[in-house]
């Protein structure tokens, strides 16, 4: 299996890039159980709707969806990242969080 041991070796750095983030990121940044939720969520309500009457309809209902799920996110601190700790990752002093957040 001299292939297979060759593309893993090569994969490596890109399968384990989540160990370059803060221990208590890595549990969220390998699953994709939020992604796959915000997918899910965004199919079940475009069904609904069925047929759009032109592009822009889409990405109103999307760009809502999208809005509605950032809010989520940023106030459920203890299962997503938040901007706190994401901004201890950044070594520049140049990257500061809004002031709504601190």
């Amino acid at each position: 299996m001299p292939k297979l041991a060759t593309i893993m070796d090569d994969a490596e750095e890109d399968v384990l890039a989540y160990m370059a983030f803060p221990k208590e990121h890595r549990a969220k940044l390998h699953s994709m159980n939020p992604i796959e939720r915000l997918n899910g969520e965004i199919k079940r309500r475009t069904e609904v709707v069925g047929i759009f009457p032109n592009d822009e309809a889409i990405v109103r209902l999307v760009g809502a969806l999208l809005l509605e799920q950032n809010d989520e996110w940023a106030v459920q601190r203890a299962r997503y990242m938040t901007l706190e700790t994401m901004a201890q990752m950044s070594d520049d002093p140049q990257i500061s969080l809004p002031a709504v957040a601190r």
